[in-house]
């Protein structure tokens, strides 16, 4: 298989995954976790005795998973997808927190960009793990105070999402090996 090719099937595959992500996380919210707050979010633990609404686990691969869509087909496909994700959560969460996710993947996906873009092509896993983290802040605090009107699980919205960041970290190192050792350059 030629690498146009190559990079066509897997950016496809990881922008399917990445916009499935999106409305994953918002039906969570509402349906997974060891507590549900009433007219709230669903709660998973993240760490002892810190709490985050469920979609947490969700979201942070998606943060992943936009750094690879933008590697493979460009950050053109990000924004589609994040779109496209925001469709599909309207059949599925209430419209609040559909508005909420939207904005806050919007604006962290502008803030990823920022710091991804200018250290993709050398340092492959240096630029997913510093993007995400900016790009998970920025995610979380809007999306908490659109959503709920406060900032209450930011801590545990942050750590969850950097738990599944950290878990990413052997699979994207394989996939940058792997693409140096095929000359498959990124989009």
């Amino acid at each position: 298989m030629n690498n146009d090719k190559r990079r066509l099937i897997e950016g496809g595959i990881f922008l399917a995954a990445f916009a499935l992500t999106i409305p994953a996380a918002n039906w969570m919210i509402g349906h997974v976790g060891t507590v549900c707050v009433p007219n709230g979010p669903c709660l998973l633990p993240v760490a002892p005795g810190l709490m985050a609404p469920s979609g947490v686990m969700m979201i942070g691969i998606a943060l992943v998973l936009r750094d690879l869509v933008q590697r493979r087909l460009g950050a053109g496909f990000s924004v589609g997808a994040i779109l496209a994700g925001a469709i599909l959560s309207a059949a599925l969460a209430p419209p609040a927190l559909v508005l909420a996710s939207g904005v806050a993947f919007l604006l962290s996906e502008l803030a990823d960009l920022a710091v991804y873009t200018p250290l993709a092509r050398r340092r492959l896993v240096v630029a997913v793990v510093a993007s995400s983290f900016v790009g998970l802040v920025v995610d979380s605090v809007i999306f908490l105070w659109l959503a709920f009107g406060s900032l209450d699980f930011l801590a545990g919205q942050i750590v969850g999402k950097a738990w599944m960041v950290l878990l990413s970290i052997p699979f994207v190192s394989l996939l940058r090996r792997r693409d140096e050792r095929l000359g498959l350059m990124p989009a």
